[in-house]
């Protein structure tokens, strides 16, 4: 289907209920089992709700907010909010009522969805800071406070009273006169570098996203099962998973919590996903965990299947030459070594997106070896978010693709990427001066380096305001050398200091099962982790891997000294944004003592004590 011959989201929702009535559009998790939706049922409710938010008082303009993770509900209530001409303003779950708070005011949203009574509680407790909201709405049923009450998304939307065919009319009416330049949504930075930003973006920036998306791939989605558990709040799961899935007639599941997603996969077998890098780490940690175990002779199977699966991967996919003999060796091991492990994963995944940072060349690679592609990409909330994308025929490990359709590239002197395109935002909400300072001729400023080369794939070296300027004017991206860092598997986490410093130092946190495994093979004795961790072999064991990888660095590369700390980094604790990305600035401030102490030290491998989160 061409998305952009529609004037709306919601318009593509209408025609495909006719078009696919009976096909499932959504299935969720409820005590236990996953139920569905068809395209006719889901969309039925979206008109219950919009009908309820007619009556409310909601009109065309107003901001609505949606405080939750992903579910139903979300669905439900973003469809709602947009076939009434509402703008969707979404909160991360993950956010303290305090930040809520700034979204709500800063938008001006009057009517609030809230996923549970954890997340209604939030709102409670700032209640005295956001004046101007009039409704709480929550998914689940619940007593709330007298002063500060809640409706249920299925009181507002009086399911039990069927739509009339005045009620479905009016709000179909309401459907089609919204238009590709109406605004559909406003985003909110993360903050890592300050207060957040409100990102206007439009039916428009979103549709052809979405649709340039789905056309770089260069493959059909069709009887698509997509499995959503990045946050909705976050532009790459909504236009690439939620927005593209139910946009072209597929089937959009949404796991049950980040931590169950592996789990999840064996349930819904889904055929394709949106990720960040951290899940293939987890993924590419967890195959090598289990050969560590396996005895030598399956390991040489193993070490030789990805041998051959690294040649094949690169002839076929990257310089396209013919296989001949190689192809058959391949299909050979795929059979008695990676459909195992694809089965792990439900067995029927024909490809991931992966997006939000740069994935390192080397889990990319494996993705591919294993068959299980992941095609990178490139964008900012700002850019709806697609700006390049890798595709079919367009593939280079450690490249995130070139420009989509419609969108022009360029590098300024210093080497910022710089965009010009139709998914590239209205503008910063309220906020003229932020707006003026993004854009440069018409060019937007993405914030991120990168190279181009001569074929017209985009390398990101890293984010500009996290370069590392040496007190020697050397200029370091930190992010490749944690990307190499997090390869080694007594490593869960890393993030590395120098700015302004004569030389760089880390702070890691330990893959802890791995540490209890080298700790009984060299029958080391202890009480607990915190004990473990400050052992002396333990603290060697991780200076010379250290070592290792400083010698193939440059001197002014290399890590000096490093640090250990229990607690990994998590959203909970303040280190990551809701994406999984790290906030540099927090985590120095947070560990400042102890990158202090490693500039005063004298020795290599200073063991951190624990800081709770």
């Amino acid at each position: 289907m061409n998305i952009m011959s529609y004037q709306s989201i919601p318009a593509i929702l209408k025609d495909n209920a006719r078009k696919y009535g009976k096909r499932t559009a959504i299935s969720y998790k409820q005590k236990g089992v996953y139920l569905s939706l068809t395209y006719e049922e889901f969309y039925e409710r979206v008109l219950m709700l919009a009908r309820g938010l007619q009556k409310y008082g909601v009109l065309p303009g107003d901001k609505v907010a949606i405080f939750s993770e992903n579910r139903l509900g979300w669905a439900i209530s973003d469809f709602g909010i947009q076939s009434v001409g509402g703008i969707t303003v979404p909160i991360y779950a993950t956010n303290t009522g305090k930040q809520a708070a700034y979204v709500l005011n800063h938008s001006e949203a009057s009517v609030v969805f809230c996923s549970t009574k954890g997340q209604y509680e939030k709102l409670y407790s700032v209640k005295d800071q956001i004046p101007d909201v009039e409704l709480v709405v929550s998914y689940e049923r619940f007593l709330g406070h007298r002063s500060f009450p809640v409706y249920t998304q299925y009181q507002l939307s009086e399911v039990e009273t069927p739509l009339s065919l005045e009620d479905t009319q009016q709000i179909e009416k309401q459907i089609d006169t919204i238009t590709q330049d109406d605004l559909i949504t406003i985003i909110y930075t993360s903050g890592t570098t300050g207060v957040p930003k409100g990102v206007l973006l439009s039916q428009r920036n979103i549709m052809i996203n979405a649709e340039y998306g789905a056309r770089q791939l260069g493959m059909p989605l069709k009887d698509e099962t997509t499995l959503s558990f990045l946050p909705l709040s976050h532009v790459l799961e909504r236009t690439g998973g939620y927005y593209s899935t139910l946009m072209h007639g597929n089937h959009i599941a949404f796991a049950e919590k980040p931590a169950a997603v592996m789990e999840n996969m064996v349930e819904v077998r889904p055929t394709s996903m949106v990720s960040v890098p951290r899940l293939f780490e987890k993924i590419y940690a967890k195959v090598y965990e289990s050969v560590n175990k396996m005895p030598p002779w399956r390991q040489k199977i193993f070490y030789k299947a990805v041998e051959v699966g690294r040649e094949y991967v690169n002839k076929k996919y990257v310089s396209c030459e013919p296989l001949g003999l190689l192809n058959i060796q391949y299909k050979f091991f795929d059979k008695l070594v990676f459909k195992k492990i694809r089965d792990k994963f439900g067995g029927r995944l024909r490809f991931f997106l992966c997006g939000g940072a740069p994935l390192d060349k080397t889990i990319n690679e494996f993705m591919w070896i294993i068959g299980l592609p992941v095609f990178s990409g490139y964008g900012l909330t700002e850019t709806s978010p697609v700006v390049a994308l890798s595709g079919v025929g367009m593939v280079r490990f450690d490249s995130v693709g070139k420009a989509v359709l419609e969108t022009e590239l360029k590098l300024a002197e210093d080497g910022e990427l710089l965009v010009k395109g139709p998914q590239v935002m209205l503008g910063y909400y309220k906020n003229d001066e932020a707006t003026m300072e993004s854009f440069e001729d018409g060019w937007f400023k993405t914030g991120d380096i990168a190279t181009i080369d001569e074929e017209g794939f985009v390398y990101i070296v890293d984010r500009k305001k996290e370069l590392i300027i040496t007190a020697g004017g050397k200029n370091i991206a930190p992010q490749p050398i944690e990307n190499e860092l997090k390869l080694d598997k007594y490593i869960s986490q890393a993030i590395v200091f120098g700015d302004r410093k004569p030389y760089l130092v880390a702070i890691i946190t330990p893959n802890i099962e791995q540490v209890i495994d080298f700790a009984r093979e060299q029958k080391i004795s202890y009480i607990d982790v915190e004990e473990l961790v400050v052992n002396a072999q333990v603290k060697e064991l991780y200076a010379n891997r250290i070592k290792e990888l400083n010698k193939s660095y440059p001197p002014y590369k290399t890590i000096k000294y490093f640090a250990l700390v229990l607690n990994d980094f998590s959203i909970e604790g303040g280190e990551l944004t809701p994406t999984l990305k790290l906030k540099r600035k927090f985590i120095l401030d947070k560990y400042r003592g102890v990158v202090e102490d490693l500039y005063l030290s004298k020795g290599e491998g200073i063991i951190a004590p624990q800081i709770k989160n």
